[in-house]
């Protein structure tokens, strides 16, 4: 019979998952914090848990940027929080919508741009 390590999960940073508890107790509620992120309820759980298998460090930005009040310059929009320019990232190239186009143009080369795991 084949042994199976215990897997091993990154956690997040100490200050940023104060960050992650304080929201919780200030919502009451890790249903709002996860809406607030745009992210599962489970991920929240997860994370206060130590056991979260996905990206922690985008995880961490996300926090940062909703929870924390840091801010990146967009070439395009501005000064915007962290957590909002990771969403734009996400979204698809619209060349029907001018600000879409120029976001899907200038997030290929902006240094703000999330690392792929």
């Amino acid at each position: 019979m084949a042994s199976t390590k215990p897997r091993v999960y990154t956690r997040l940073k100490p200050e940023v998952k104060a960050a992650l508890q304080d929201a919780v107790n200030r919502f009451k509620s890790q249903s709002k914090v996860a809406d607030e992120l745009h992210v599962s309820t489970a991920v929240i759980s997860t994370l206060l848990n130590d056991k979260y298998p996905g990206n922690v460090e985008l995880m961490e930005q996300r926090i940062r940027g909703q929870f924390m009040a840091e801010t990146v310059i967009c070439p395009v929009l501005g000064t915007l929080s962290k957590r909002i320019c990771l969403d734009n990232q996400a979204l698809p190239q619209a060349f029907t919508n001018p600000v879409r186009a120029a976001l899907g143009r200038a997030c290929k080369e902006c240094p703000n741009r999330k690392a792929t795991p």
